[in-house]
């Protein structure tokens, strides 16, 4: 049984009103490359190569446009319609197919992760039950808290609570076995017509199949759900690449580095690119090599 991914770049964006007229949050640059780059990165970082990009109708060719088939990247990559948004949980009932009897790893299309994320490709690698993430946050009512017993377990979870219980949010990252497309077949709206991703991770701590992991210093989660805090991402990586001269979240990097591709499928993905800054880096990189 093999690990498949999910991206969802769906939501209505309102926050980002009035670019999000014309095209997704994800579509948005984050220093110099789409959005959606940072979440597809992580799940390739983790050796998965099946994925589906859920999103509505409207952006869908956009992304088609981007990444095709994704085979150019050793990858296949699919997509999925989401009409409206109706939470989280639907993208395992849209994407019901695409998962079939495989696990699956979901990430939402505007969050970003950055540091030593062995703790997330290791647990990729997992295949009963649930894993998700516990990170230290300011502003705990804006999100899904976990509560933890004094040994460090999860006992509750919680969607934007008006009195949180801890100070740790759950990012939008998720790991689970085969079991989460019936779990989510399974629930009942919330209150605001949705299918939450809460409810699916409260079901897997009944069945006390909820691992939850605490994530530490020194790793960066970047919720870019504000104009403010995409600003505040494209300046974080413009630092770190203009300091190392190394880029964050270069899919193409990635899929050799990662063995998804050849060093002749590298340098014949480099040569369809047109000039530009991004293709300098590229073929400097192959040059090293």
């Amino acid at each position: 049984m093999k690990m498949k991914g999910i991206i969802l770049a769906g939501g209505s964006g309102t926050r980002m009103y009035p670019i999000s007229k014309i095209y997704s949050k994800q579509l948005t640059l984050i220093y110099d490359k789409p959005l959606i780059y940072y979440p597809l990165s992580i799940l390739m970082l983790a050796g998965i190569k099946d994925i589906l990009i859920i999103s509505n109708a409207e952006t869908v060719p956009l992304y088609q446009k981007l990444f095709e088939d994704g085979s150019h990247l050793g990858m296949s990559i699919n997509y999925a319609i989401q009409p409206e948004p109706k939470g989280i949980a639907e993208s395992f009932i849209i994407g019901d197919w695409f998962i079939n009897k495989d696990n699956v790893t979901l990430i939402l299309g505007d969050n970003i992760f950055y540091g030593k994320l062995d703790f997330i490709y290791s647990a990729v690698k997992h295949t009963d039950g649930a894993i998700i993430f516990g990170y230290r946050v300011t502003d705990p009512e804006r999100y899904g808290i976990v509560e933890f017993d004094n040994d460090g377990n999860a006992i509750s979870i919680e969607e934007k609570p008006q009195k949180p219980k801890s100070n740790y949010a759950v990012p939008g990252l998720y790991i689970y076995d085969n079991n989460v497309v019936d779990i989510s077949k399974n629930l009942k709206p919330s209150a605001r017509g949705e299918l939450e991703i809460t409810d699916v991770n409260i079901e897997y701590l009944k069945r006390k199949k909820l691992k939850v992991i605490k994530i530490g210093r020194g790793v960066a989660w970047l919720d870019t759900g504000t104009p403010e805090s995409l600003l505040q991402a494209s300046n974080f990586f413009g630092v770190i690449e203009a300091r190392q001269g190394l880029k964050v979240a270069c899919i193409e990097e990635i899929a050799f580095n990662m063995n998804f591709i050849d060093e002749n499928q590298f340098e014949k993905l480099i040569s369809q690119m047109p000039n530009s800054l991004y293709k300098s880096y590229l073929e400097r990189l192959l040059k090293e090599k």
